[in-house]
């Protein structure tokens, strides 16, 4: 699929918070694994890496970097700016004894671009994207990040402006001040938020939709089981889906897929990406994959095309949950 001027990507990227480790991911601490994860997404057809420093400060970059740096032009990389733990800000949150601050200044994200081209030992960015939007004490006008960010784009720095997890207006503000090529928003058959406004915003505007958590951190893809407790700590912990009720009613659903699996000779993890690739040409699935296993299994959605009464018959169970 096309992205902004010049850039082709899979249907597909890979997603790296969890390869990066650290307190929220302390079971994927496996350097070996996640090079290896990384260097497995050419082979599988895709060539689209998500990272970010705020990804265990700056442990994912440094992973992607290594994978990376032997193939650097063919793959396409996405990192992203406005988290620091470096420098002041608005509080954002707590990952074990250190703090993260929201700063989308020009001065703090120059800052923060320089220390990401080292750690992905590369000279330019072929999208870069601001993580979280800017709020009181330290609010930036969008048009002062965004007119830094086409000074980088006209520099060559940066092929791409990106933004996450913004809101319709956001969007339209961003595109007052240049070219945003494509969005990052939390998108699966249990949170369909994005579809009210965002989606037919980025359809008319050309931009891309990136889904993160297409699977709902994993309860989608039918291996969490019925009397699973989310760690306290852990990235599922607290987590509306992960309460029993509603983890319960989600494996119900999921019982009711397993036909379609059949049909379509796929797992479950398989047809709930596929279902959010149906949503538009437009949209793009980030999968969180934490092994070249994991990778290879869920690659496979790309290749599936669900009859349209499937996706409606998909979206009828999740709206009744």
């Amino acid at each position: 699929m096309k992205l902004g001027n010049n850039m082709t990507i899979s249907k597909i990227g890979l997603g790296t918070w969890a390869l990066g480790g650290g307190p929220a991911f302390q079971d994927y601490n496996n350097h070996s694994k996640s090079i290896q994860t990384i260097q497995e997404s050419l082979k599988q057809g895709i060539n689209l890496i998500d990272t970010a420093p705020g990804y265990n400060f700056g442990a994912s970059e440094k992973i992607v970097g290594e994978a990376i740096k032997e193939s650097r032009e063919k793959y396409t990389i996405i990192t992203k700016c406005g988290i620091t733990w470096e420098r002041e800000g608005a509080f954002f949150n707590k990952v074990g004894d250190r703090s993260l601050y929201k700063n989308l200044t020009p001065e703090s994200i120059s800052l923060e671009l320089f220390d990401s081209l080292k750690r992905l030992q590369t000279d330019y960015i072929d999208i870069y994207m601001t993580h979280w939007q800017s709020v009181e004490p330290f609010k930036t006008p969008i048009s002062e990040t965004m007119n830094y960010l086409m000074e980088l784009k006209e520099k060559g720095i940066i092929r791409g402006i990106g933004a996450a997890n913004v809101t319709a207006d956001d969007i339209r503000e961003y595109l007052k001040y240049g070219q945003l090529d494509i969005i990052q928003a939390k998108y699966s058959i249990l949170d369909r938020e994005v579809e009210e406004e965002i989606l037919p915003l980025c359809k008319e505007n050309n931009i891309v939709l990136q889904a993160y958590s297409p699977l709902a951190m994993g309860i989608l893809s039918g291996a969490v089981p019925r009397d699973y407790i989310a760690p306290k700590g852990s990235a599922r912990y607290g987590k509306k889906w992960f309460e029993p009720t509603n983890l319960n009613n989600v494996i119900d659903m999921l019982d009711a897929w397993k036909p379609l699996c059949d049909k379509y000779n796929c797992s479950l993890a398989n047809l709930a990406i596929a279902w959010v690739l149906a949503q538009g040409d437009n949209v793009n699935v980030l999968s969180g994959s934490t092994s070249p296993e994991e990778l290879i299994e869920n690659s496979k959605a790309m290749e599936i095309n669900l009859d349209p009464n499937d996706v409606s018959m998909m979206r009828t169970m999740a709206e009744k949950l």
